[in-house]
């Protein structure tokens, strides 16, 4: 049976719809993001773990949020030409979406029924993190303080399974 995490879909910044399955068979992780959060320069952290795992099957799927502190006031589009001109993100960026609430997107809904935090499912704020297995299961989820460079050990043992 296909992971449920497979059946569900997100949008390019631009609109354009991507179907989850697109990403069968590799390790996902999945961050909120936001482009004036004193988080951000995790970003560097982030690009640097999908250069450097990128062709073996590692991928990092970014979800702009404004939900916390108003850290991602930009337009869809404006928000991908920073991460990439200031940042210098390479990996993908979906349109901007809610994390908590009525409003949240599928695909947080799905991860934070699967992997509850330290205060219930709810998330606590920009650069949360979820790791999502080969098959399509979340294995992991860290808080926003966590940096990049902690999750390492992880990947590299999932993607020598």
């Amino acid at each position: 049976m296909a992971s449920e995490f497979y059946q569900l879909s997100v949008n390019t910044p631009q609109g354009k719809p991507v179907a989850l399955d697109t990403y069968k068979g590799k390790l996902v992780l999945i961050v909120n993001t936001a482009t004036q959060c004193g988080l951000t320069p995790q970003f560097a952290g982030l690009e640097k773990l999908y250069q450097q795992y990128k062709d073996q099957g590692f991928v990092i799927l970014g979800f702009p949020c404004n939900q916390f502190g108003g850290q991602e006031p930009l337009k869809n589009e404006e928000m991908e030409s920073v991460c990439q001109l200031n940042h210098g993100v390479t990996f993908p960026l979906f349109e901007k979406i809610a994390v908590n609430g009525p409003e949240a997107h599928p695909v947080f809904k799905y991860l934070k029924s699967k992997l509850g935090g330290l205060f219930g499912s709810r998330i606590k704020w920009n650069f949360t993190k979820f790791l999502v297995n080969k098959e399509g299961k979340p294995v992991k989820r860290w808080g926003p303080i966590v940096k990049p460079e902690a999750i390492e050990p992880y990947i590299q043992k999932l993607l020598s399974e």
